[in-house]
């Protein structure tokens, strides 16, 4: 505990003589020079809600006393729209508040979840009373419930807010009072309402950035339940500092949490938390304000993994960092690590420690699962006192959540990022790429990703032309139809997820790096290879940034056409390096040969602007027996295995004579196997 104190003691001589991090943009895209869709109504402002129906295809915005509907192909296109006003009684009561009337006493939309298919929840700070409503998908009206939305809502628009719905309850991390000095982690539920203890142990002036759950894995036989996960920024009580300490969590409950019978009635008996770590440890660096959090669930993944952005306490040269947590190492702090406990020392002063006690059976804030089921613990209802007493003094974790390989996966200066989503690509050799896109608080957004010689950042878009802060940030991920939608005070963008078209030469094209991206040469395009319809072999694409294919003979490739007709199979190429960049590049075809057939090859530089052609004719197929074929392709590898050996030799010659090779140049050879075969060029 003293070593992070001692490491923030000393934090602004660090910073000061920090060396530049991070990689820079490759290229940036000015706002004008993408193709992005913009949505914004006069009068309307704080478009911070975004919820997408990729079933339906419509983009939900909540702004201040509006509620839209967009098109999420073209969100130009308004497909519906809800004012959702405050009264004037009501903000005539708000401002007697001591609270603006013309800013803060308004109705900001702060939550909009899919309840069914039918209607979304949507609650409202609704001039400092929040109110939450359902809202009809079909007629676009309120249902005029007026719910009371404490603890689902914040009361004041500048508060800090998260919610997800799960099997149509809500869960939230808000404020529960006026004056936000009551934070609270809820689930809304006819059946089983639970919540956080007002406590400082549970919850210390949090600022809430994210929820989500991840489902129990189905083919577990542990009988797990489905957990909801936060994300905040919270004052520290483990760690002595000069002021408040800020420091990053990640806490969780369980889905079939209904609360203690005795203690932890209609409360939390599974609420646990731990401390994220993001730091750069041979320099010093510590991130401990976290700004947003992304779930990249996948099936090409063996577990979830959690993104988060972060940034400096004490930031006085801008610094941000992306961390990257595996779900595993989340859950083995839960159920595996220590736990802390508060210890008075020095008349009444509390200090946090770590517990070295014994911990009850079964232990405190773990899910009910078949183990427990065994030991007739059916539900928390049944829970033994001392269980839900060790929880309800023991909230936090000794252990910390430790990122995937101990460090960031990005660090960048001169930048505050504040969301961030993330897309798994998978590119044309097969490779696997995260692809971060990264919002800032300049209205641009970056995308990255990390390969096998470090981080690269595609590109900076300025989404934004009066560069203000990118508020929030979702991506919409299905295939052939990949865009982003970005929400700020002022309006929403949507962008594509890549500008492929932006790029005009295959070597801009490829150095790029963007595995969305690849080079057509037949048609001399740098193409989005998911709208594609499907992949060709003659595509480039290198995410190391080799383009050397791009030209040369390495950068050429064979095409094959029966009659006119292309053909896909029984091609074989090959390539055999000899001196001073020479290249003996050959192909054949195998192919039931029949009479008045043509067969034409094409000899295609992948730069898109060389083509050497050569036509065959099938004359007569009674000479093109198999024995003939075999024979002629033997004595074609021994003439290429020679003429290997004497290139090699007359290379070492001349370099023991002149030391050097001079005039490089390139050989192209086609080489076809019947002796009935007659070439006419």
């Amino acid at each position: 505990m003293m070593a992070l104190c001692a490491l923030y003691a000393v934090w602004g001589l660090v910073v000061e003589v920090a060396i530049a991090f991070g990689p820079v943009p490759r290229i940036t895209w000015e706002h004008r020079e993408v193709q992005l869709i913009h949505f914004h109504e006069s009068e309307v402002s704080n478009y911070s809600t975004l919820l997408l129906s990729e079933d339906k295809d419509v983009l939900y915005v909540g702004a201040r006393e509006v509620i839209f509907a967009l098109n999420a192909v073209n969100i130009a296109e308004k497909q519906h729209e809800l004012h959702w006003k405050v009264t004037e009684d009501k903000r005539t009561k708000c401002a007697v508040k001591g609270k603006s009337e013309q800013t803060e006493c308004r109705n900001y939309v702060r939550v909009l979840q899919q309840l069914n298919d039918t209607f979304l929840y949507v609650c409202g700070t609704n001039a400092f009373q929040p109110t939450c409503d359902y809202l009809n998908l079909i007629s676009f009206e309120l249902g005029g419930k007026n719910e009371d939305g404490k603890g689902r809502c914040p009361f004041d628009p500048a508060q800090s807010y998260t919610s997800v719905m799960v099997d149509g309850e809500l869960y939230s991390g808000t404020s529960y009072n006026f004056l936000g000095s009551e934070p609270i982690i809820s689930r809304h539920s006819t059946q089983s309402p639970l919540r956080t203890e007002y406590a400082i142990p549970w919850l210390n002036e949090p600022n809430f950035v994210f929820a989500d759950v991840i489902r129990a894995d189905q083919n577990s036989t542990d009988g797990e339940d489905d957990k909801i996960y936060f994300f905040f920024t919270e004052v520290s009580v483990e760690y002595e500092f000069v002021g408040k300490l800020m420091i990053p969590r990640i806490a969780r409950v369980c889905k079939r949490d209904q609360g203690g019978l005795r203690t932890l009635q209609k409360k939390w008996t599974s609420f646990l938390k731990a401390r994220l770590i993001c730091t750069i440890p041979d320099k010093n660096l510590i991130f401990n304000i976290i700004n947003d959090v992304f779930i990249l669930k996948s099936p090409t993944l063996k577990e979830p993994v959690i993104y988060g952005v972060f940034s400096p306490q004490l930031n006085n040269v801008g610094l941000s960092a992306v961390c990257a947590y595996n779900l595993s190492t989340v859950e083995n702090v839960f159920l595996k690590g220590k736990y802390m406990q508060s210890a008075t020392v020095e008349q009444s002063h509390t200090k946090w420690v770590r517990y070295n006690g014994e911990i009850p059976n079964p232990r405190p804030g773990a899910c009910i699962n078949n183990e427990a089921r065994a030991s007739n613990y059916m539900s928390s209802l049944n829970l033994p006192d001392k269980t839900l007493q060790f929880v309800k003094d023991h909230p936090l974790m000794d252990d910390s959540v430790t990122p995937v390989g101990d460090r960031p996966r990005l660090v960048k200066r001169d930048v505050k990022y504040t969301q961030i989503v993330v897309d798994r690509v998978r590119a044309l050799n097969s490779t696997i790429y995260d692809v971060m896109f990264i919002g800032t608080d300049q209205g641009a957004l970056h995308k990255a990703i990390s390969y096998e010689n470090g981080m690269h950042i595609i590109e900076e878009t300025q989404l934004f032309p009066n560069f203000e802060p990118v508020q929030t940030l979702l991506l919409s991920s299905r295939r052939g139809r990949r865009y982003l939608y970005a929400g700020s005070n002022s309006g929403v963008v949507q962008s594509p997820v890549a500008f492929c078209d932006k790029y005009t030469t295959c070597v801009d094209c490829v150095l790029a790096r963007d595995p969305y991206c690849a080079w057509k040469p037949l048609e001399a395009s740098c193409i989005d290879i998911f709208k594609e319809s499907e992949v060709e072999r003659s595509w480039i694409q290198n995410i190391g940034g080799d383009a050397s294919s791009c030209s040369g003979p390495g950068g050429s490739y064979f095409v094959w056409k029966k009659n006119g007709q292309k053909m896909k199979a029984c091609i074989t190429e090959q390539s055999h390096m000899l001196f001073a960049g020479r290249v003996h590049i050959l192909s054949w075809v195998k192919d039931s040969v029949s009479e008045d057939t043509e067969y034409k090859c094409s000899l295609i530089s992948k730069a898109g602007n060389t083509t050497s052609e050569v036509l065959i004719t099938v004359e007569d197929k009674g000479s093109a027996g198999q024995d003939g074929w075999t024979k002629e392709f033997d004595t074609w590898r021994n003439a290429i295995n020679e003429h290997d050996k004497m290139m090699q030799n007359w290379r070492e010659t001349w370099v023991r004579i002149f030391g050097k090779i001079l005039c490089p140049t390139v050989l192209f050879y086609w080489m076809y196997y019947s002796p009935s075969f007659t070439n006419s060029l």
